[in-house]
């Protein structure tokens, strides 16, 4: 039995779509699915269809695109109402979020804990010479606008930094109550540490792909793996004995279509 992960399917496009559609079964193994499944709740239904017959457990949690409200949408739910909603089909289904009790892989050399998080981002992936306050005024600067700044609604809160630290405090305290003998498995949408963060083709989109709040964590809990998308740049990358693995598909244009979703597909353990 193996755990594999993979995110950033973007079913908004047919060609994803039809390729995960032809995903073969892997009977006994899990997968986790580390957000931007679609924008719609009708994305991540369809993609729960497939996958619950294809794999023995899934892990889920979202991507910003998940929580996406289009504004032609006239009962667009918005912000936690969207994610609770998302959270909600999910549990419908048997697939643990990051609401749920975490749960253990074991195999032969040791016990994991799965740790899915919705942590969001609050523009502090940034240089340091910019200004709090200021970050999206320097982005812009070279043309860079991310589309969360509309379709991301963050009721009730005042910011998406609000939303992000509160869901930061939330996970802390969860995570002080894992056992120290049991290897954690974290699973977040966006990078842990600020120097994963940087699409180099792009790299003030930076202040939108996570926040340093979760830094600390890697030094203060048993964290053996993080497994994380977003950036579209799949990678494997061990930084003081903890590995982190970008595990994206991404649009048509980010991978080979020659080749199966399964090839994508990344063994976590």
């Amino acid at each position: 039995m193996s755990v594999y992960a993979i995110s950033d399917l973007h079913l908004a496009n047919s060609v994803n779509r039809n390729a995960l559609e032809k995903l073969p079964e892997y009977p006994g193994d899990w997968l986790i699915l580390a957000g931007d499944i679609g924008e719609t709740e009708e994305y991540l239904k369809f993609a729960i269809s497939i996958l619950k017959k294809k794999f023995d457990k899934i892990i889920w949690t979202p991507g910003n695109h998940d929580l996406w409200t289009f504004p032609l949408k006239e009962d667009g739910l918005k912000g936690v109402e969207k994610y609770n909603s998302l959270v909600s089909i999910c549990q419908e289904n048997g697939i643990t979020t990051p609401e749920d009790e975490y749960i253990i892989y074991k195999n032969d050399l040791k016990d994991y804990c799965l740790v899915p998080t919705l942590v969001l981002y609050d523009h502090s992936f940034k240089p340091s010479h910019v200004k709090r306050g200021k970050e999206k005024e320097w982005a812009a600067e070279s043309g860079i606008i991310c589309a969360d700044e509309a379709l991301l609604k963050v009721d009730p809160f005042n910011s998406i930094s609000d939303w992000c630290h509160r869901r930061y405090k939330y996970t802390n305290g969860r995570l002080k109550l894992i056992p120290k003998d049991k290897s954690i498995i974290l699973i977040n949408h966006y990078p842990l540490l600020q120097q994963l963060g940087k699409i180099y083709t792009f790299p003030r989109f930076s202040i939108w792909c996570g926040t340093t709040l979760t830094e600390k964590w890697l030094d203060d809990f048993n964290i053996e793996i993080v497994v994380y998308g977003h950036l579209h740049i799949r990678s494997t990358k061990t930084i003081n004995g903890i590995r982190h693995e970008e595990v994206s598909l991404g649009y048509p244009r980010d991978w080979d279509l020659n080749r199966n979703i399964s090839y994508y597909l990344r063994k976590i353990v």
